[in-house]
């Protein structure tokens, strides 16, 4: 008997998904999160499973989906960080991109950029130049590299990141930099450009590399701790992952000293079982709505792919790697709501995390949230939550939303409560117009895909408002993300940056480039346990007419004959069209990067299905529960989400209690229950 174990850390609980591989069998629990420690709730989670009986020698599969990279990040509580660049080109770093952001930071007469991980006092010059066709133009002068080490000794620097002019090229003068400083300054963590984005435009690469080395030491040290934890507990399974910004996993070695491809490793895992959901229903377009204690992440899968970028911002911050294109707004159960100095009602940024929580867990939480509205409104069972693990206290969210939001809004404690929910519902519909309608997508063709503790409470109501098709809740929507990572495979990316014309650029010139990182992926890939037969490769060109500033990422496939190459040129040209509207037939084409992607396949894990068992609608129904929809409060239905049987219809208002969330369909909705027990909820025309 083995086990799959896989863990989401969120800012209010930590999500576990325990899989049997002998019976296909899967469980789940939630326990609350320790944010001063991640990995205490972590062994907590694997307790439970011990505690069955379970030999911690069968755990042969671990996956973890974390938010410790991307707090450090947010929170600016990284490696004290050091700066290496080529002299004359200090600026390169402040200066960015000479311009303000796209968006409302336009308009924002505050607005004011994010302040540099590492000041000008830790950025050093290095005396050495490449040029830009990769030719030696200036030795490194090492004698001046270890002078300028010398002085940012003084500094204390845990961390330095090193990003030469043109080192993608060549990178030997960045390699010999990390080891004259493993010389003069030994045990500090070294991020290369050349190493951690091989490819054009300097401040890019700059940025990335400058994110990797502020994060590396916290990652690096929070793995290592988890690691050793995990081998004291007695799981010795070299299967020990991290979710990747991409969708896919990488062991804890290569997460650790990539840390900057882990910032969006929570949100990941629900993408890729989403992509799961696509498969089993056959609805191919949907919105992915994950609402948690602190924040919403919403992303779009178009034909059942979900949307990749190569460039992104987090906080302002950019980073050039490839990630699941996902949105995130401030938005959970545990989001503040509070009156700000000027009168005005104010949801978020804030939120009551894991301690001390919503004023309703009775923690010692005064300030109302949004989970706070949502057990006033009646949403919320005080005695059934968490499957009855935890009592809810409403006479303590009535408090803190009566002193601290009515009464200074002059409101009724009712009008109080609709106003917040109204406010965040907002804000949460503008995120996901943010991935659809502003980029030419019909919402009426997707569906709403709710999970997340909270996302199944509020999905009813914004589907409908943005007319959508439906709304689906998976089975486990409350560990929805932790059973992503109990589907991903191993994948790694790489990137070569090499100019020229399309059209002039040989077949055999193609595959040598392409040789060059396949072969790093399957050394890579074998070095990590994978044989070949379980290795697969995917091509990708970076395709721009010439003289543009940004490239479309075409799909190449394994043959490359001159035929293919023509046909690479047609689909880029279909391409740009769809996204802006024109092409340029006339205009050469250029290559700029080479991308390979290495992918490990594990054994796949597929949704469950199920057959009716025979069991009523009034088998499932729990109570009837006073709840307030649309100002009006009404008799709603509850059911036990685990004794609903498939097949079963039912139409709103109706709540649908289970250990790991709670689903509310509002008046003119119909509930149905599919054969993997989704609930697949239909929107009445108003």
């Amino acid at each position: 008997m083995t086990y799959r174990v896989t863990v989401d850390t969120g800012g209010t609980f930590s999500d576990f998904v325990y899989f049997d591989e002998a019976s296909q069998q899967i469980s789940i629990a939630k326990l609350p999160s320790t944010p001063d420690d991640p990995s205490r709730a972590i062994l907590a989670g694997i307790e439970l499973l011990l505690d069955r009986g379970i030999a911690a020698a069968d755990i042969a599969y671990f996956c973890h989906g974390t938010t410790v990279g991307t707090n450090a990040l947010l929170e600016g509580k990284g490696a004290r960080t050091a700066l290496l660049v080529t002299r004359g080109f200090r600026g390169i770093y402040e200066i960015a991109e000479q311009c303000r952001p796209h968006g409302s930071a336009i308009f924002d007469i505050f607005y004011d950029r994010p302040a540099l991980l590492v000041p000008p006092v830790l950025t050093g010059e290095v005396t050495e130049r490449v040029s830009a066709s990769g030719e030696i133009l200036q030795p490194l002068d090492e004698a001046a590299l270890k002078a300028t080490l010398r002085q940012l000794a003084a500094q204390s620097p845990q961390s330095i990141a090193v990003c030469l002019l043109f080192s993608f090229l060549r990178p030997e003068h960045e390699q010999r930099v990390r080891a004259v400083i493993a010389q003069e300054l030994p045990g500090r963590a070294v991020s290369l450009s050349s190493e951690v984005l091989p490819q054009i435009r300097e401040y890019y690469r700059l940025s990335t590399t400058v994110i990797n080395a502020y994060l590396q030491p916290i990652l690096a040290h929070y793995i290592g701790s988890l690691d050793q934890r995990l081998t004291e507990a007695g799981i010795s399974t070299q299967q020990k992952y991290v979710m990747q910004s991409n969708g896919g996993m990488a062991n804890f070695s290569t997460s650790a000293s990539k840390s900057v491809a882990t910032v969006l490793s929570g949100p990941a895992g629900g993408v890729t079982s989403s992509v799961q959901i696509c498969r089993a229903t056959g609805l191919q377009n949907l919105v992915t709505f994950d609402m948690g204690g602190t924040s919403c992440d919403v992303a779009l899968i178009r034909n059942g792919a979900p949307a990749v970028q190569h460039r992104g911002k987090i906080e302002g911050r950019d980073i050039s790697l490839p990630m699941l294109d996902i949105h995130t707004v401030s938005a959970g159960g545990g989001t503040l709501a509070r009156i700000d100095r000027f009168g005005q009602l104010v949801v978020g940024p804030d939120s009551a995390g894991a301690v001390p929580g919503p004023a309703c867990y009775g923690r010692g939480g005064t300030d109302p949230t949004v989970t706070d509205c949502n057990l006033v409104l009646g949403y919320l069972s005080e005695g059934n939550f968490l499957g009855g693990k935890m009592r809810l206290h409403m006479a303590a969210a009535e408090r803190a939303l009566d002193s601290k939001v009515a009464q200074k809004l002059g409101l009724t404690a009712a009008e109080a409560v609709d106003g917040i929910i109204r406010v965040i519902n907002v804000k949460m519909q503008e995120a996901i117009k943010s991935i659809s309608i502003m980029r030419g997508h019909d919402l009426r063709d997707f569906h709403l895909l709710a999970f997340g503790g909270a996302g199944p409470l509020h999905a009813g109501a914004i589907a409908a408002e943005l007319g959508m098709a439906g709304i689906i809740v998976p089975l486990y929507p409350g560990v929805h993300s932790a059973m992503g990572l109990l589907m991903s495979d191993v994948r790694h990316d790489y990137i070569r940056s090499r100019i020229g014309p399309l059209d002039r650029t040989t077949p055999e010139e193609m595959r040598s480039a392409f040789a060059e990182l396949e072969s790093q992926a399957l050394r890579d890939l074998r070095d990590e346990g994978f044989p070949s037969l379980r290795i697969a490769l995917e091509r990708s060109l970076d395709l721009r007419y010439a003289g543009q500033g940004y490239e479309l990422t075409i799909p190449c496939g394994a043959t490359l004959e001159r035929d293919n190459i023509a046909r690479l040129r047609e689909t880029f040209d279909e391409t740009h069209r769809r996204l802006f509207g024109h092409v340029a037939p006339d205009e050469t084409v250029e290559i700029v990067s080479f991308r390979v992607s290495g992918i490990g396949r594990l054994p796949p894990v597929a949704f469950p299905g199920f057959r009716n068992e025979g069991r009523t609608l009034s088998d499932a129904r729990r109570e009837v529960r006073r709840a307030r929809f649309a100002g009006v409060m009404l008799d709603c239905p509850v059911y036990q989400r685990e004794r609903l049987d498939v097949g079963h219809l039912f139409a709103g208002p109706a709540i649908v209690d289970q250990l790991d969330a709670t689903t509310v369909i509002p008046p003119g909705q119909t509930a149905r229950v599919d054969e993997f027990k989704n609930l697949i909820i239909s929107i009445g025309k108003a």
